[in-house]
């Protein structure tokens, strides 16, 4: 089976150990977080030739998302070969922003600005669920989210995954109920 190349290793020597054991596993599941609640799975391969943006472009839930990758000029980037993990806000994630937030980062003169939010939201690499670890983890925008796994509740700051591991041909997509901002300095 493919191991993950180490220039995508996310955390120290423990998550690479875990990202190898988790590649190399024979459908033994030795998980230390599992984001779905029942026995019915959610998706974990994709359409043949589907990428994180034709996936998203598809859900009527990541509209939003998909506007603002759109404005940001990121839909090359996100179809490309990848791979990427993709911590996708739902509609509702945005709407739960302060008033304004969203029209104010779809500005053509804060694109940058909307740029640095949407690649807080990813990760380099194809991490599935059971491949996280509780700690901190580099993001595309260079900035740290961390991860914090309790039970089957898997946390990203302070977002919630609620649809884990939607595999896409070019990665993954945790779908989450929050918009992560990065921290400003």
């Amino acid at each position: 089976m493919k191991r993950p190349s180490p220039r995508f290793v996310l955390v120290g020597l423990a998550a690479a150990l875990l990202l190898t054991a988790g590649a190399c596993s024979s459908g033994t599941k030795t998980t230390t977080a599992d984001a779905s609640k029942s026995t019915t799975s959610v998706p974990t391969t994709a359409p043949v030739g589907k990428t994180i943006v034709e996936l998203a472009a598809g859900n009527p839930e990541l509209s939003t998302l998909v506007a603002a990758v759109k404005a940001a000029g990121l839909v090359d980037t996100l179809a490309g070969t990848g791979p990427y993990t993709v911590f996708a806000p739902t509609n509702a994630a945005f709407a739960a922003l302060p008033a304004g937030t969203v029209e104010n980062l779809l500005k053509p003169e804060n694109k940058d600005q909307l740029i640095k939010v949407l690649t807080y939201h990813v990760v380099p690499g194809a991490v599935t669920s059971s491949q996280l670890v509780d700690g901190p983890v580099t993001t595309v925008e260079k900035q740290p989210v961390t991860i914090k796994i309790d039970g089957k509740t898997v946390m990203v700051n302070d977002a919630t995954v609620v649809t884990a591991d939607v595999m896409a041909s070019n990665g993954v997509v945790h779908v989450i109920d929050k918009v992560l901002l990065p921290p400003t300095s």
